[in-house]
């Protein structure tokens, strides 16, 4: 199966965030991603944004159950 990168845009899109709240995500290391290219456009694995969602939804589970 062949690896699928994301662009800031359309991670931004199916976060509903701006590409700001992205690039913020990159920098701060909490949403991992590559730069490619000689313009250095980053670029994030489809399956690394699923893991990053998938995280949250953990995370929210137990700060709703007191756990967190």
């Amino acid at each position: 199966m062949a690896t699928k990168f994301m662009t800031i845009a359309d991670v931004a899109e199916t976060l509903n965030v701006s590409t700001a709240q992205v690039r913020s995500l990159i920098h701060s290391g909490t949403l991992p991603a590559i730069q490619v290219g000689g313009r250095g456009q980053w670029r994030i694995e489809q399956t690394v944004l699923e893991k990053y969602i998938e995280d949250g939804y953990e995370a929210t589970r137990q700060r709703v159950r007191g756990q967190g």
